[in-house]
C-alpha cells in the first residue's frame, strides 16, 4: 500500500517504513548467508574461499546496480510527494528503458573483464577457477537482477515498503531450495550456487511486475508514457548515475581490502569473508535506516516541506544509534555461535581471526549508522555528488589504511581499513548536508 510521508509523526513513519524493508533485506542477507553455509558445509573451505573472494567484484557490480535503481527511484518519489501523477509515469518508463539498456551493457561488461579483476586480486591459484565461474554466471543474470532492485525501488518510492518484502520472502525460498538442489542433489557446485540466486531473483521480478500492473493502478502505463523523453532520462541519470558510481568507488576500496587479505592464504580469505557476511547482516537496521530516508526526504522535498525533512534526520539519527548498540551487545555475546555457523570448530585460525574481525568493527557501528542517514538523506534531496564524494573519501581512506597498517598490525591493520573510513566519511557528510540544507531553504524562499 503506497504511503504519503509528507504527514505525521517522523519517528514513527520512518520506523514502521523501515520494518518491512530490514524483514526484506534480513532474508537477502539470509539466503546470502545460506550460500555461504551451503559451500563451506558441503563444498569446503577451499570453495567457501572462492566465492567470498568474489565479494568486492559482486559488490562492485551489484551495488552499481543497486545504486542506480535507487537514484532513478528518487526522481519517482519526489513526483509522488509533489502529487504529479503524469511526471511520475514518465519517470517509471524511463526507469524502466533506461535500466534495460544499461543492464545489457554492464552484463557483457563484467562477463569480459572477470579474470582480469581476480587476477588484479590476487587470487590464489587454488581458488581462482570456481571464482570465475561464480561470476560468471551472476553477471549473465544482470537483468533479471536490475529489474527485481528497480521494481522494488519503485514501490518504495511511493511509499509502500511491504510489498517488496513478501517478494524478497519468495526469492529467498527459491534460493534456498535452489542452492540445495544444485550443490547437494546435483553436484554443481559454485555454479549451482550462482544459478539459484540468478533465477530466484528472476521469478520475484516477474511477480512483482505482476503484482504492480494489478494493485497500483497509478502506474499504468500510457502509450504516451512510453515516448522517449531525453529531459526526464537527463534528470534520472543525474541522480542515478552518481549513487551508482558511490557504491561502485566504495567496492574499489573493498577490492583493494581484498587484495591485501588474498595474500594471507585462504584460511584468513576464507575468515575474512565470514566475518564481512555476518556484518552485513547484523547491519541491515542501519542500511534500511538509510533505505527509507531516501524516501522520506525525497518525498519530503517534493511536498516543499523542508523542516520534517529536519526532524526526520533527527529521528534516523537517534533510532541509528540504539541500533548500534543494540547490534554490539548482540555480536559480543554470540560472535562464536555465529561464525560456527559456517565452519566446523575445529578450523581454530578461521574461527579466531573472523570473530577478531567482528568484535573490532564493531566499535564503530554508530558513525556506520549516520553515514546510512546522511548519504541517503542528502540522495532523497536529489543529490548525487554528496554521496559520491564521501565514496572516494571511503575509497582514499581504507585505500590507505589497508596498504600501511598491516605493515605495523598485520592482520588487525586490514580489519581496521574499513572502520577508518567510517569515521572519515560521517565527518564530511554532516557538514554537507548542513549546506545543502542551506542551500535547498534558499532556493525555496526565493
Amino acid at each position: 500500500m503506497q504511503q504519503d510521508m509528507t504527514r505525521g509523526n517522523t519517528l514513527k513513519l520512518i520506523f514502521f517504513f523501515m520494518m518491512p524493508l530490514l524483514g526484506g533485506n534480513l532474508f537477502q542477507q539470509f539466503y546470502s548467508m545460506v550460500d555461504t553455509f551451503v559451500v563451506g558445509r558441503f563444498i569446503g573451505v577451499q570453495a567457501l574461499a572462492a566465492v567470498g573472494t568474489t565479494a568486492p567484484i559482486v559488490f562492485l557490480v551489484f551495488g552499481f546496480v543497486m545504486g542506480l535503481t535507487a537514484g532513478f527511484s528518487v526522481i519517482i518519489s519526489q513526483k509522488f510527494g509533489a502529487k504529479d501523477e503524469h511526471s511520475m509515469r514518465k519517470a517509471v518508463a524511463m526507469s524502466l528503458l533506461s535500466a534495460f539498456y544499461l543492464a545489457l551493457f554492464i552484463s557483457i561488461l563484467s562477463i569480459i573483464s572477470v579474470r582480469a579483476l581476480l587476477d588484479v586480486l590476487n587470487t590464489p591459484y587454488n581458488i581462482i577457477d570456481d571464482a570465475a565461474a561464480y561470476l560468471t554466471i551472476l553477471y549473465i543474470g544482470i537483468v533479471a537482477t536490475i529489474y527485481y532492485n528497480l521494481l522494488a525501488a519503485i514501490l518504495r518510492a511511493l511509499g509502500d515498503s511491504r510489498s517488496p518484502l513478501y517478494f524478497l520472502l519468495i526469492a529467498s525460498v527459491l534460493n534456498i531450495v535452489g542452492d540445495l538442489l544444485t550443490v547437494i542433489v546435483w553436484d554443481m557446485g559454485v555454479k549451482g550456487v550462482a544459478s539459484a540466486t540468478i533465477i530466484s531473483q528472476g521469478i520475484s521480478a516477474l511477480l512483482c511486475l505482476i503484482y504492480i500492473r494489478r494493485r497500483y493502478p497509478v502506474l499504468h502505463l500510457k502509450k504516451e508514457d512510453w515516448r522517449m523523453d531525453w529531459s526526464m532520462v537527463g534528470r534520472l541519470l543525474r541522480i542515478g548515475l552518481p549513487s551508482a558510481l558511490q557504491f561502485s568507488v566504495c567496492a574499489i576500496g573493498v577490492m583493494v581490502v581484498q587484495a591485501v587479505i588474498n595474500n594471507y592464504g585462504s584460511d584468513t580469505v576464507a575468515a575474512y569473508s565470514i566475518g564481512v557476511r555476518i556484518e552485513n547482516l547484523v547491519t541491515q537496521p542501519l542500511v534500511t535506516l538509510g533505505m527509507a530516508m531516501v524516501t522520506f526526504s525525497a518525498q519530503n522535498l517534493g511536498g516543499g516541506q523542508l523542516d520534517r525533512v529536519r526532524q526526520g534526520v533527527r529521528s534516523a539519527s537517534l533510532l541509528a544509534v540504539l541500533f548500534a548498540l543494540g547490534i554490539f551487545l548482540l555480536i559480543f555475546f554470540i560472535k562464536d555461535e555465529m561464525v560456527m555457523l559456517f565452519v566446523d570448530g575445529n578450523q581454530t585460525m578461521v574461527v579466531q581471526q573472523s570473530t577478531q574481525y567482528l568484535m573490532t568493527v564493531s566499535y564503530f557501528f554508530i558513525p556506520l549508522g549516520f553515514i546510512f542517514v546522511f548519504r541517503n538523506t542528502a540522495q532523497g534531496l536529489g543529490s548525487g555528488l554528496i554521496p559520491m564524494l564521501s565514496s572516494i573519501q571511503e575509497l582514499l581512506f581504507r585505500t590507505l589504511a589497508a596498504l600501511t597498517l598491516p605493515a605495523l598490525l598485520s592482520y588487525q591493520g586490514i580489519v581496521l581499513s574499513s572502520p577508518l573510513a567510517w569515521c572519515a566519511a560521517t565527518i564530511l557528510l554532516i557538514i554537507a548536508y548542513k549546506i545543502q540544507m542551506r542551500k535547498l531553504n534558499q532556493m525555496i524562499n526565493q
